[in-house]
Order: C-alpha cells, then sequence, then structure tokens
C-alpha cells in the first residue's frame, strides 16, 4: 500500500489539463444527472443552424455531442486557460468547429444576434446579458450549472466554514437574473448527487482541476492526516455535488 506521501506526489505530478477525469477511475465515484446534458446537447446541436458553446473546457463534452448529433453548419467554442485552449482546438477543428481565445467575462468576441443556440457545461459564471445579446430571437441558451455549495464537505474541511459562498449559484437566483436580462426560464431543475473519494491523491487531483488549477497548497492537505488520524493515505470520503439543469429562450 501507497503511503499518504507518495499519493500526494503523484497527485501532484499528472496533468491537470483539458476536463477528463479518467485519472480518476478507481479511485473516485460521482453520480451523474439524470437528464443526461451530453445526449441532450447533441440532439439540439443536430437541429441547429449556428451554435456556440461557452467555457469549453478541453472540448471533451462538446466534441462529445457532436460525434452524436452532428456538426451544425457554424460552430464556435470559447474557452479562457491556455492548456484547455490547446486541448479543445486539437478535438473540435477536426469536426468543424473554431475555438476563440475569451477571457470569461463580456463581452463576447461575436455580433449581436449570431447564434440560435448558445450552451455550456459548468460555466464559472453566466453572463445573461451577453446570451441573451448573441442569441437571435426565439433562441435558446441551454446548459448544465453547478449548483450551490457543490462539494462543500470539502471546501469548508480545508477552509473553514464559508457562508457567503454557500449562497452562490442557487437556482432560483440564476432564473431571476436570466428574465432580468429579457430571456424567458423554459425549463429549470436541479440534483444533489454523491462524488466519493478513496484516497487522498484523489483529493488533491480533483482540487488541482476543479478548484485552483495553478495547484492546491499541498501543505493544507497535508493537515488532513493530523485531523483524521490516519497513517495511511486512504480514506473513504462522501461529499454532495449539487448541479442544475436550464432551457432559456429569447422571446421572438
Amino acid at each position: 500500500m501507497r503511503t499518504f506521501e507518495e499519493l500526494i506526489a503523484e497527485a501532484e505530478s499528472v496533468s491537470v489539463d483539458g476536463w477528463d477525469f479518467s485519472w480518476l477511475e478507481g479511485r473516485a465515484t460521482e453520480e451523474r444527472p439524470s437528464w443526461g446534458y451530453q445526449r441532450l446537447l447533441a440532439g439540439r446541436l443536430g437541429a441547429t443552424a449556428a451554435a456556440l458553446d461557452i467555457q469549453t473546457g478541453g472540448g471533451e463534452v462538446l466534441a462529445g455531442a457532436v460525434r452524436l448529433g452532428g456538426c451544425p453548419p457554424v460552430l464556435a467554442a470559447t474557452e479562457s486557460w491556455p492548456p484547455n485552449l490547446a486541448r479543445a482546438t486539437e478535438l473540435l477543428h477536426p469536426l468543424g468547429a473554431v475555438v476563440v481565445a475569451d477571457p470569461d467575462e463580456p463581452p463576447l468576441p461575436f455580433a449581436d444576434e449570431a447564434f440560435d443556440l448558445v450552451s455550456s457545461r459548468h460555466p464559472v459564471r453566466a453572463w445573461w446579458s451577453e446570451i441573451a445579446r448573441v442569441l437571435q430571437p426565439g433562441g435558446a441558451y441551454f446548459a448544465q450549472h453547478v449548483g450551490p455549495a457543490s462539494a462543500f464537505e470539502l471546501v469548508e474541511y480545508f477552509l473553514g466554514p464559508q457562508p457567503e459562498a454557500r449562497e452562490g449559484r442557487r437556482p432560483e437566483v440564476e432564473g431571476a437574473e436570466a428574465r432580468a436580462a429579457g430571456l424567458e426560464v423554459v425549463d429549470l431543475r436541479s440534483e444533489r448527487l454523491r462524488m466519493e473519494f478513496h484516497d487522498i491523491g484523489a483529493v488533491v487531483y480533483f482540487l488541482r482541476k476543479v478548484i485552483d488549477r495553478s495547484g492546491v497548497r499541498i501543505l493544507q492537505t497535508r493537515k488532513s492526516r493530523e485531523k483524521s488520524g490516519r497513517s495511511g493515505g486512504y480514506l473513504p470520503l462522501s461529499v454532495r455535488a449539487p448541479f442544475i439543469h436550464a432551457t432559456v429562450r429569447k422571446a421572438l
């Protein structure tokens, strides 16, 4: 059995580019939302003339949807993080998509009413006024967002209570913000699902990839051995991750 230090060293050394979590196979599990975002997105892409995917990450989810449903005549994707830009370009260009570097802040680098579909999976933030601006009348925003207090059992274990952060990403708030931008909320639902980590290396990898791409402060993670009272690095840890599924439409 590997030691605590060996597990952390391994998790520190591997690449966290892109949005592929296969490194966690056998070391962590995550329940998936019942609606099947990628499958539903594929169906929409097949009936779309011009589509934009915002904050596409490494392009893995969009690429899978294109392979399932086909590529619309116009398909663009934005991403801010350089390693993900390279990965997304590699995956999406052969499928007919253009990948655009964008800082994930307004304005989007596209003309008004350029797309009839805008999509996003797990955006850092939804800029509703910009989504409304680039959507054609009758166009739709189709997304899966991370919900409130995602994996906060883990976050607060290291950082202590985060009461203000717990209030963010609530579906009723995001729905109100979309309506304030002149959009109609057609469908809004949420599920709170289980994630389980089986060793400390999986925790470190997850935090590096999802919360802090530049690298977690490993000294904070090392304290978990003292808190847990364990001599090894294997720990059954269960947390909850909420997800929000939304379909929002721009009025004709």
